[in-house]
């Protein structure tokens, strides 16, 4: 069967879905994997076929719209306007791309951003699926990872803010979405409500790739709705380390690593000198990852290596502790690893990952970009690096989480579906 997979957004986001891809081709599937340009090598060193986004992520973020939605911290109603500013020259041309990318699919699994394929999933009348990296299904059980107060408001509060999320992220797009549905596809109008509507009604399946160990699967979702482990793609048996950082990290204690992935920030310098102080400070090593941020260069010490990209599968098992922002692929990484995760939460989800992390035990409590100093870093950094019982707790559920395979139990649910 020719499947299509859409995944949008940056390696982080769209690496476990090369890994889902990938199990898919291993049972059969002639798989294609639709995203932006930047990730083709990724995509075809991995068996998939690529098919091409026309729309850069890393283009629209390090622009000042991009910036400014990086800006919008937790706060879901500025997130999502600045969000709708962001994508709104881009809206037409990227609802042609996915009809485009779709033609000739015989099956869609698609991300959250990718949601105009199941519509057109409906117009080609193939199955298609929706595969998340983080919680969006209504429950009870805890709050939308979009609106996270950091404390509980009971049960209620929980379910309603998934309904704030849905219309958040609906209501602003419902006038193109609605005329590109009625003038392209030629389908019936969606309800004023919008697409989770006939999501729920129609069971349409729902695979979410983190493991049941970080978030319990919740027991009001609905049986279509399945929690399958972590998809990572493993690649350190075939990356070749530089010798330098092979050097470094023989010639000391295990360092701290940081690096903030595809979150761009208009103080690079004054961010880099601050994690370099606050690893001074806290009498540790570290390894620098530019990212997008661009960090390092001007800030960097003896103590401090800098590299501009080393599998997470292969580094983090070698290093005593993890800072970051909170991506649900580099969360997903650290916590693999075994060893303290340390959030510093920029918007969107990651907070959430931050007070789960922080919740589980295995890290300090986050601390949002915001409010990062060198000295609440360094503070921070000697916890994790110091906690005896956080070790513990993190080696134990690096354990659990590496006996899991998330690739194979997706795979599994999305054959059964596609028979």
């Amino acid at each position: 069967m020719r499947v299509l997979v859409l995944a949008i957004g940056s390696r982080g986001d769209v690496q476990p879905y090369v890994a889902l891809g990938k199990g898919l081709r291993q049972v059969g599937h002639e798989v294609f994997l639709a995203t932006s340009d930047e990730f083709v090598t990724l995509v075809e060193s991995n068996g998939l076929r690529f098919r091409r986004l026309s729309t850069n992520p890393r283009a629209l973020i390090e622009g000042e719209a991009g910036l400014a939605w990086l800006e919008s911290g937790r706060n879901p109603v500025a997130f999502v306007r600045r969000l709708a500013r962001l994508v709104e020259p881009l809206w037409e041309q990227f609802l042609d791309d996915c009809w485009r990318v779709c033609a000739g699919a015989e099956a869609i699994i698609f991300s959250p951003l990718g949601f105009p394929a199941w519509e057109i999933a409906e117009k080609l009348k193939i199955p298609s699926a929706s595969a998340a990296l983080q919680p969006g299904t209504r429950t009870f059980a805890f709050p939308s990872p979009l609106v996270t107060p950091g404390f509980s408001l009971g049960g209620i509060y929980n379910w309603l803010t998934y309904l704030l999320v849905e219309q958040l992220m609906w209501q602003p797009f419902r006038g193109v979405l609605s005329r590109w549905r009625r003038d392209v596809l030629e389908l019936e109008p969606l309800p004023f409500l919008g697409p989770a509507v006939r999501f729920n009604s129609q069971h349409v399946p729902l695979i979410y790739g983190y493991s049941p160990s970080v978030i319990p699967r919740p027991s009001d979702y609905p049986d279509w709705v399945k929690v399958t482990g972590y998809w990572f793609l493993d690649q350190a048996a075939e990356w070749q380390p530089p010798a330098g950082l092979v050097d470094f990290l023989n010639a000391g204690p295990p360092p701290v690593y940081l690096g903030f992935g595809s979150m761009t920030t208009r103080k690079r310098d004054e961010l880099s000198a601050l994690v370099v102080d606050a690893l001074r400070q806290a009498g540790q090593r570290g390894i620098l990852l530019t990212g997008w941020a661009g960090l390092g260069d001007s800030a960097l010490t003896d103590d401090v290596y800098q590299i501009d990209y080393a599998p997470h599968d292969w580094l983090f098992p070698r290093v005593s502790a993890v800072v970051h922002h909170g991506g649900a692929g580099t969360t997903a990484a650290g916590l693999r690893a075994g060893v303290p995760s340390l959030v510093a939460p920029f918007f969107a989800d990651q907070p959430f990952w931050g007070q789960r992390v922080a919740a589980l035990g295995v890290g300090p409590a986050p601390i949002p970009q915001k409010n990062l100093t060198t000295d609440r870093l360094a503070r921070a950094i000697r916890q994790a690096t110091s906690d005896e019982k956080m070790r513990v707790r993190s080696a134990a559920l690096g354990a659990r989480i590496r006996s899991e395979d998330g690739v194979a139990r997706a795979v599994e649910v999305l054959q059964e579906y596609l028979r």
